[in-house]
């Protein structure tokens, strides 16, 4: 079925893949993907996710620009290749001979296992003869060519393949009810399991296969003129160290237990502070910030590490991304001062944003949901609150729907799309936690800056060019 819409779209097409120098003069690199957790989605400084994240890095050291092209699923992502409507298929793709057939496969980017996965109140089936209900998956794809292998152990077993649906889509399915059974990469499972109580691992369906990014084949004589030599280069060449940190922001359980952070604080308030506390002080009061709360995210950030670094380019005590900097004035990221002043003047500019309708101390904690994800994802978590019924300028109804913006069935109505929002929420319990540190160690308390301060602040904070609506982090 795959090879022969492959087919089909090659006779309409005319592509010249695998050159680097074609990509290089028009300077876009395109990449088919989907949008996933794993993949890319929207962040609050872009387009992010672990597959993502490797993609840009890629792209800016050969100097293009990255181009996404959102499909349903892999087995798209592969057509799109080898068609060529795209340069490299980036989409969760495992490594598997109907594949491997129609493209070419780079180094691994990563390794899983595919899981069959079901609800905790259906029970969990002993093996794929004792299934009881419906087992799905998306249509084309590595699952459905893993099942057909295991046909021949299993006769009688019986599954759907989902046209213009992903793994992702078919697992919030099953977490919902709709649906008895899917099979998903293990990566892709245990990111649905942050947020889903209810989501179980049955069974592994393989052993550990590789997953790898797609470019069409080619011919080129030239080595040096080979996009897919260039990826594989680049690949090789990236540190283990690098690829690890990528790993673990975006695969590494959230921490919960945050005494350790806390007594961490209690430590860096006496020996790291006080280096940087007149800044926390000036700029606060410039924007009309209580300069704890301020300090908070800095601390929360980067640890009051000005030279705080990461794999993304967010830099600097308030890790401001390069776009940001520059909306907020700062000229060096690493400078402190700088760097304070610029996070000072963008969660005014985030506060200011708020709706008017929102109070404090509601405004602070959604401003610093936005700090964290993005205005725009903090907006689709409130339209999520209001249609559950529940109010959307009240901090702890807004709480309980960002972490649903990660669930496919929730975010795939929303405006931004997928979003992590429960870092979100985890971001402002900390900054909260900090903050009610900060607040008993210098003595005093007040989170909410006066209204005189706020009129200083929407004056001082607003200018003809706001600045993005995204971009920290």
């Amino acid at each position: 079925m795959l090879t022969a819409l492959v087919l089909a779209m090659l006779s309409t097409c005319s592509p010249k893949p695998g050159s680097l120098t074609r990509v290089i003069e028009g300077g876009v690199l395109r990449v088919a993907t989907t949008n996933s957790p794993t993949t890319c989605y929207d962040g609050p400084a872009g387009p992010t996710g672990y597959e993502c994240d490797l993609l840009r890095a890629f792209a800016e050291s050969i100097g293009v620009k990255l181009q996404l092209v959102y499909v349903a699923n892999g087995a798209q992502a592969v057509v799109r290749v080898a068609s060529g409507q795209v340069d490299i298929g980036a989409a969760g793709l495992n490594v598997t001979p109907a594949y491997g057939a129609i493209v070419r496969f780079t180094r691994p980017v990563q390794t899983v296992r595919q899981q069959l996965v079901y609800r905790a109140d259906r029970g969990k089936p002993a093996d794929l003869d004792h299934l009881d209900g419906q087992l799905a998956v998306p249509a084309g794809s590595s699952m459905a060519e893993r099942l057909a292998q295991m046909r021949i152990k299993h006769p009688d077993l019986i599954w759907l393949e989902v046209p213009d649906a992903g793994a992702n889509d078919l697992i919030s399915r099953v977490v919902d009810g709709e649906l008895a059974y899917t099979v998903a990469n293990s990566d892709l499972i245990a990111i649905n399991q942050r947020t889903s109580t209810r989501l179980r691992v049955a069974f592994d369906l393989s052993g550990t296969e590789n997953v790898a990014w797609a470019l069409a084949p080619t011919t080129d004589a030239k080595a040096r003129d080979s996009l897919f030599a260039a990826v594989q280069n680049w690949l090789q060449a990236l540190p283990e160290k690098e690829l690890a940190r990528v790993r673990d922001r975006h695969f590494g359980k959230f921490e919960n237990d945050e005494y350790q952070g806390v007594v961490r604080l209690v430590a860096d308030a006496e020996e790291r502070l006080p280096k940087y506390r007149q800044f926390f002080e000036d700029a606060a009061e410039r924007y009309g910030l209580d300069w704890r709360a301020l300090a908070a995210v800095g601390y929360q950030e980067s640890k009051w590490n000005p030279d705080a670094v990461s794999f993304t380019g967010v830099r600097g005590i308030m890790m401001l991304t390069l776009d940001t900097a520059e909306h907020m004035d700062v000229t060096d990221r690493e400078d402190p001062r700088q760097s304070i002043e610029g996070g000072a003047r963008y969660l005014a500019q985030l506060l200011r944003k708020m709706p008017p309708g929102v109070s404090d101390p509601d405004r602070t904690w959604m401003a610093l949901a936005a700090y964290n994800q993005g205005l725009g994802h903090l907006e689709d978590a409130r339209v999520l609150a209001q249609k559950a019924g529940k109010n959307p300028n009240r901090w702890d109804d807004v709480r309980a729907a960002l972490p649903l913006l990660a669930q496919e069935r929730w975010y795939v109505d929303t405006r931004h799309g997928y979003a992590r929002g429960g870092e979100a929420v985890h971001f402002v319990d900390n900054v909260r936690s900090y903050y009610d540190l900060l607040a008993w160690v210098t003595g005093g308390r007040s989170v909410a800056p006066s209204p005189a301060a706020q009129a200083a602040a929407v004056k001082s904070a607003s200018d003809p060019q706001d600045g993005p609506a995204e971009g920290v982090r």
